[in-house]
């Protein structure tokens, strides 16, 4: 392996990168028993005091360890054509750059390994950041969308005024949110009453409601719902009921997910990137 390692540093590859892999879902992943050698642990013993200490890392920092550290048995070949059985863990990204936090420091190939982890973490995150940029862009145009079809399914069910709609979207608010009504939402979040809180959420919560906005509206025009009180009703259980498939799954409840930065400040970078003029909105559409 060692000389794999200089080969490798020869053509500017990283070792950690060498001994990368992948599955079929293009998932890259570590072995630990290839890591350990990598960073010059003679005995695999040692290596495992250091996974040790990764995993209650990311236990601390809120993520499942499962999710990062998955025991295997491999087969390893002992001369002979024969082979035997050994524990292994394969290693996410986050769980090398946990490992590596937790390696012995006096070895320069565990700062080589920091570094790298580090940087290509950081890469990821970026990665992830664009993501759920993009998610949100687009839900947040469907959510505008389905808002206006929404609108005109309670305006068919008799929700004509203003001031009528506004009670009809409460309705929606406080099944989703467990009796917050949008006002209450808009507090809870610490937003600003400029601020719109559908432009602040995250791609999961904008998807709730979406959820939320499309069955009530299909709901309304297929059971033929009449009189505003019934339509109150009927978007207050769509919500309730979109409420319950969330905490059945174990997700966190709307109300307590993290306010996200403004949607209209990434739809402005996004443009500015693009060189487009800015698009005109409808605030009937929100």
């Amino acid at each position: 392996m060692s000389k794999d390692i200089e080969k490798a540093s020869e053509h500017h590859l990283s070792p950690f990168e060498q001994i990368k892999r992948t599955n079929d879902a293009g998932v890259e992943f570590w072995s630990s028993r290839d890591f350990s050698t990598v960073l010059g642990y003679g005995d695999y013993r040692n290596f495992e005091a250091v996974v040790e200490k990764a995993k209650l890392a990311c236990f601390n920092s809120g993520y499942r360890i499962e999710d990062h550290f998955v025991d295997v048995t491999d087969m390893i070949e002992i001369g002979k054509g024969g082979y035997r059985p050994v524990k292994v863990i394969l290693l996410s990204r986050y769980a090398c750059y946990l490992a590596i936090q937790n390696a012995d420091p006096k070895k320069e190939i565990v700062a080589q390994g920091q570094t790298y982890f580090a940087l290509q973490t950081r890469r990821r995150e970026l990665d992830d950041e664009q993501v759920e940029e993009d998610r949100r862009r687009l839900l947040r145009e469907e959510m505008r969308l389905h808002n206006v079809q929404l609108a005109d399914a309670a305006k068919g069910a008799g929700v004509v005024e203003p001031v009528d709609y506004a009670i009809f979207q409460n309705h929606g608010y406080m099944g989703l949110y467990g009796g917050l009504k949008r006002g209450d939402i808009h507090q809870r979040k610490g937003l600003k009453k400029s601020q719109q809180i559908l432009d602040h959420m995250g791609s999961t919560e904008l998807a709730a409601n979406l959820f939320r906005a499309t069955q009530t509206e299909e709901k309304l025009r297929r059971d033929g719902v009449k009189g505003k009180q019934a339509a109150n009703q009927t978007h207050h259980e769509v919500g309730a009921k979109v409420r319950q498939t969330i905490e059945e799954l174990g997700g966190t409840m709307p109300e307590n997910l993290p306010v996200a930065e403004n949607i209209k400040k990434i739809e402005t970078k996004r443009r500015k990137k693009l060189g487009k003029p800015k698009t005109p909105r409808n605030k009937k559409s929100e």
